[in-house]
């Protein structure tokens, strides 16, 4: 077999298990949304951006909606929205009947505020609700019952502001109905580095996420490995990659 057909094959597998993953884990949970989504159909989506389009390239968003079970109807809320790129692919997986919180802090960067509020004016933003909270208080009052929680990137952010990371946790945890999920998907660091390089090369220890979400209450359900870059050597910034940067992504569940 050739390597590059063997690449293909492996492609093709990694997608089938991750889509396959994804839809049994969403039924365990007891979401109660039972409508199928094509999440291929979502990415291709022709009034997407062409900047949304090139961040694809290292985001790998089917595979990653597929993880998260988005599906139509649900109520959401994505941390760290930033410029609203992940905002919008899970609004239009919820669609119209669904619901997405956009959280971020009041001090959010005025170049990623100006850019989600300039998405916030699309047709595929209705059904999104802008929150600006601090991360350690992010949930509006009166939102319980969440069915998903999506933290892309941001998490280690938290850990070099003045954020009480063990308030916020808790909080999301107390946010999801039993059985909603919460998905995480960080850049690497090394492993032992804890959260000591999170201000400098913008990357945070996986284990050190798993065990400050646990400590929460949460229970780790599945891992996912299309963003992993074992070539990575995990110490330099993100933003100025020698090789593609290695992430990893967690799904978490409140039992």
């Amino acid at each position: 077999m050739s390597g590059g057909k063997a690449n293909v094959d492996s492609e093709l597998l990694l997608r089938v298990v991750v889509l396959a993953s994804a839809a049994s884990l969403a039924a365990c949970a007891g979401m109660g949304k039972h409508e199928s989504v094509d999440y291929r159909a979502v990415v291709a989506s022709p009034d997407r951006s062409g900047a949304d389009r090139e961040t694809d390239q290292r985001r790998n968003p089917e595979l990653l909606l597929a993880f998260t079970g988005a599906r139509p109807g649900m109520r959401v809320l994505d941390m760290g929205a930033g410029g609203g790129y992940s905002t919008e692919l899970l609004a239009r997986a919820v669609g119209a009947g669904g619901t997405v919180y956009a959280q971020d802090a009041q001090a959010v960067s005025p170049r990623a505020r100006e850019r989600f509020d300039e998405r916030a004016k699309t047709p595929a933003m209705r059904n999104v609700v802008r929150v600006l909270r601090d991360y350690d208080d992010p949930v509006p009052s009166g939102v319980r019952d969440l069915d998903l929680i999506t933290f892309f990137f941001a998490y280690h952010d938290t850990a070099f502001m003045s954020v009480d990371r063990a308030k916020m946790n808790r909080a999301l945890f107390e946010a999801l109905k039993p059985g909603g999920v919460l998905v995480i998907a960080d850049h690497s660091a090394q492993a032992g580095a804890g959260v000591s390089v999170a201000k400098s090369l913008h990357r945070i220890d996986e284990a050190t996420l798993r065990q400050e979400m646990e400590a929460a209450g949460f229970r780790l359900v599945a891992k996912a490995d299309f963003l992993r870059h074992p070539e990575d050597p995990r110490d330099s910034i993100v933003f100025r990659p020698k090789v593609p940067v290695d992430e990893f992504v967690l799904k978490f569940e409140r039992p």
